[in-house]
């Protein structure tokens, strides 16, 4: 063999070697690990912690829209950093870097803290080799863990009341006089479920009004009339007889007076309030 043959066959031996020269994968991956660490306590920096993503990456929320580009993901990084007491660590359970050594991902179990509560969950993280060397995160895709359901609250007690053991008494002042007034679940002056009961005279009349709250009313005997506005107008009112039912929705302003005498079951949830479209008209002013 010549000589300059032999000199070519000893390049095209050192060319082969050059191209099946295997990557370190090892030494990339311990690379990757101590990346994602520094990225870890770069957590209380949005613009140090973001500059660990390709300018291209995207971040999967659950529940929300993907988040494109480092600058998304710095602004909606600043926004989470920006809660009280926020804090973020996470730990690496899985890695695994593919045979050229430029392609790697990371999952593991992560772990937010934002003022008294929080968040746990799982993570995979797309890192890239980049040209200078570094590794970047191209994809970020996390979901919470399902909490763990609260347990079915026990049963309250039961109530059972004939009609003989009703307690009557007088109306709450923001109400006329005449009437008798019983509570029969509740606190009607509370945010909790309430029934009460009134029993009224003929021509007893509760003058323009309006609830905070959505007023269900039965009734149970006689007959009831109602009317819808400011203004008392009797001609404009319905009757409903012994069995109706009426739903005033929150803030809606009606007026009421009892046509025979009769007696109505209230419903609803609190705070039960009577607000008068006219102040004037309001007993609670008045001396009784």
């Amino acid at each position: 063999m010549s000589a300059r043959n032999w000199i070519l066959f000893v390049l095209a031996l050192i060319s082969v070697a050059g191209c099946t020269q295997r990557v370190d994968i090892e030494r990339e991956r311990a690379a990757l690990l101590a990346t994602d660490q520094e990225w870890m306590q770069a957590a209380g920096d949005a613009d140090k912690f973001s500059s660990f993503y390709a300018a291209d990456a995207s971040v999967y929320q659950p529940g929300a829209p993907a988040v494109k580009g480092r600058d998304g993901i710095r602004d909606n990084f600043k926004t989470l950093m920006s809660m009280p007491g926020f804090a973020l660590k996470w730990t690496v359970a899985n890695s695994q870097v593919g045979e050229a050594g430029d392609i790697a991902y990371l999952s593991g179990a992560y772990d937010i803290k934002i003022g008294e509560g929080g968040e746990k969950g799982k993570y995979v993280t797309v890192w890239k080799k980049q040209a200078d060397g570094s590794w970047k995160v191209t994809d970020d895709i996390f979901n919470a863990d399902a909490t763990a359901a609260s347990p079915e609250p026990a049963p309250g007690p039961h109530t059972l009341t004939a009609p003989g053991q009703v307690t009557w008494g007088e109306p709450p002042p923001v109400l006329p006089p005449g009437m008798k007034f019983a509570v029969l679940l509740g606190d009607p002056s509370k945010p909790e479920p309430f029934v009460i009961r009134a029993d009224m005279p003929a021509g007893y009349t509760i003058a323009p009004h309006w609830h905070p709250t959505d007023e269900q009313v039965t009734v149970l005997t006689g007959s009831l009339s109602f009317g819808m506005g400011d203004t008392l107008d009797k001609a404009a009112m319905t009757d409903l007889p012994a069995g109706g039912y009426a739903l005033m929705p929150a803030k809606m302003h009606h007026y009421a007076m009892a046509k025979t005498p009769a007696t109505i079951q209230v419903h609803g949830m609190g705070p039960f309030a009577i607000n008068y479209v006219n102040p004037a008209d309001d007993p609670s002013h008045a001396q009784r």
